[in-house]
C-alpha cells in the first residue's frame, strides 16, 4: 500500500505505536495518533514527527473515517474489527515493507530468548541478522536497515492485527493457559496464536511443539512443510533429543549438532531444537551457528540466578507470569525450592501447578492480589503463607531456608498488582536478595 496521502489512525502511543507514528509519516501519511490515557502518562510524546494531529487524554476519534488504523498491541480487537476499513498493526506494516526473509516466533513462553538465540547463531553463521517485536525493538526498526534476515517475536495481542502476515518460517514454542482475560477462553488464544500460519503457504515452513497437544495438533494451510520439535522421541520431520545431540532431519537429509557448550543457557532444550530447526529451514549453516553458545547469555529475569547468601541460592524467574511458565521454571529446578507466587492473576486453573509444585516445594511464600486464591488452591498440596509483598517474602525466605535450598521467584502472575513491569519486580527481587548482607553475598550472575 501506498501511504503517500492516506489517512491514518494510529491507536495508543506505547513504543510499538510512536514507531508506527513515525514511519507512516515518514511515508507521507496524514496520521492522526491517538491516546486515552492523560498526556502526563505518554512518555514518548516529543518522538513525535511535529506535523501529525494528536489525540490525547480522550476517546478514540471515528475509525471508520480513516483509510487505515494501527493498532497497538495493548488495544483489543473488539475495538476496532469490523469498524475499521484496514486494521494493520506494526507487524503487519513490517512485514509489508521487508524485502527479506521473516522468521517468526510466538508461544506462551520462551518467546524472547528464543529470538535472540536466533539473531546470535544466525549472526556467528555470518548471516546478518535482527530481532525485533514483543520482547521490546520495534519490529518498524528493521525497515531499511542492511539485514539478510529479519526475526519477529510476536504476541497474541499483535497477531490480532496481521492480515497478508506469512513468515518464511513460523514457530509455535508452546502452549499453556495465558491472557484469558483478553481473549476469553484457551480456545481464543489459541485461534489468535494460529493466525501466525494462517496466511503461510507454498515454500513455507511450520514448527511445532510435538510434546504440546495444543500446538502439535494445529492445522496448516496446504503446502505448509510441517515440522516438530520434541525432547521425547523420533519425529518424521522435525527435531528431537538424542542425549546431549540434537537430531534435524527435514528435506530427506539429518543431522546431529552438538549441544556442548549450551548448558549456560538453562533448562530449554526445546528452545534450542526448535531454534537449530528454524536456522536450518533457512539454510543457515548449524555448525557454525553453534558457535555463539560460547557468548551468548539468557535475558533478564529469566530463571536468572542472582546471588547466594548462607548457602541457598536466589533465583528470579519473574518472567514466569502466568501458569505454564511457573510450572516449568519449577519443574526445571527440581527441589528444595522455597517458591515466591503471586501477583495478578491472568486466569487458568491452578490444579497442574499445585500438582507440580507438591512433589519440589518446601514452603510456598505468596504475595499480591492473588495471595488468597493461591493459598486456596497450593494449601492441600505445599505448605504456604501469605507474606504480602516481595521485601517479606524475600526476608522470610532467607529465615526459613537452608543451605542447598533455592529461593526462586516464578510468580505465575502479572506484575501490575504491586509493580510496573516484570522487570521492574525482578529488580526488586534482586535488591531485597542484595540488601540480605552485601558482605556475604556472592553476587557473581549465572543461569540456573
Amino acid at each position: 500500500m501506498e501511504f503517500e496521502g492516506q489517512s491514518v489512525l494510529v491507536l495508543g502511543l506505547g513504543l510499538s505505536g510512536c514507531s508506527a507514528v513515525n514511519y507512516l509519516a515518514g511515508q507521507g501519511a496524514r496520521v492522526v495518533a491517538a491516546d486515552e490515557r492523560a498526556e502526563s502518562a505518554v512518555v514518548d510524546l516529543d518522538t513525535l514527527p511535529g506535523d501529525i494531529e494528536l489525540h490525547v487524554g480522550r476517546e478514540f476519534p471515528a475509525l471508520e473515517d480513516f483509510d487505515l488504523v494501527v493498532p497497538s498491541p495493548g488495544v483489543p480487537a473488539a475495538r476496532f474489527a469490523g469498524r475499521a476499513r484496514k486494521a494493520w498493526g506494526d507487524i503487519e506494516l513490517c512485514f509489508r515493507a521487508l524485502r527479506i526473509p521473516v522468521l517468526a516466533v510466538t508461544g506462551t513462553n520462551g518467546k524472547s530468548t528464543v529470538v535472540k538465540l536466533i539473531e546470535a547463531m544466525a549472526n556467528a553463521a555470518g548471516i546478518r541478522a535482527r530481532a525485533a517485536g514483543n520482547l521490546g525493538v520495534p519490529a518498524l526498526d528493521l525497515v531499511g536497515a542492511p539485514l539478510d534476515l529479519a526475526i519477529l517475536e510476536v504476541s497474541s495481542f499483535q497477531l490480532e492485527s496481521v492480515d497478508a502476515f506469512a513468515p518464511r518460517t513460523g514457530v509455535l514454542l508452546n502452549l499453556s493457559p495465558d491472557h484469558l482475560d483478553r481473549h476469553g477462553s484457551m480456545k481464543g488464544y489459541r485461534d489468535a496464536k494460529a493466525r501466525l500460519f494462517a496466511r503461510q503457504g507454498p515454500g513455507q515452513s511450520a514448527i511445532l511443539n510435538g510434546d504440546d497437544p495444543l500446538c502439535s495438533n494445529l492445522a496448516l494451510p496446504d503446502g505448509v512443510e510441517r515440522l516438530e520439535f520434541t525432547r521425547h522421541r523420533p519425529v518424521a520431520a522435525g527435531a528431537w533429543l538424542d542425549g546431549r545431540n540434537a537430531i534435524v532431519r527435514r528435506a530427506g537429509r539429518q543431522q546431529s549438532i552438538s549441544l556442548e557448550g549450551a548448558e549456560s543457557l538453562g533448562p530449554q532444550d526445546d528452545n534450542l531444537l526448535a531454534t537449530l530447526l528454524a536456522l536450518d529451514t533457512l539454510d543457515v549453516d548449524l555448525g557454525s551457528a553453534t558457535k555463539a553458545f560460547e557468548s551468548f547469555e539468557g535475558l533478564p529475569h529469566r530463571c536468572e540466578t542472582v546471588g547466594e547468601y548462607k548457602g541457598v541460592r536466589y533465583v528470579d524467574d519473574s518472567k514466569a507470569t502466568n501458569i505454564g511458565a511457573a510450572r516449568r521454571s519449577l519443574e526445571a529446578l527440581g527441589g528444595n525450592l522455597i517458591w515466591i507466587a503471586g501477583g495478578r492473576h491472568k486466569g487458568g486453573a491452578l490444579d497442574e501447578l499445585a500438582e507440580s509444585a507438591k512433589a519440589l516445594v518446601k514452603q510456598a511464600l505468596l504475595i499480591g492480589e492473588a495471595a488468597k486464591e493461591f493459598e486456596t488452591a497450593l494449601a492441600p498440596h505445599v505448605a504456604t503463607e501469605i507474606a504480602g509483598d516481595l521485601n517479606s517474602a524475600v526476608a522470610r525466605a532467607a529465615a526459613i531456608a537452608y543451605p542447598g535450598d533455592v529461593v526462586l521467584l516464578a510468580p505465575a502472575c502479572a506484575s501490575f498488582d504491586q509493580f510496573n513491569s516484570f522487570e521492574d519486580r525482578g529488580n526488586a527481587f534482586r535488591a531485597a536478595v542484595e540488601a540480605l548482607s552485601s558482605s556475604h553475598l556472592d553476587s557473581t550472575k549465572g543461569r540456573t
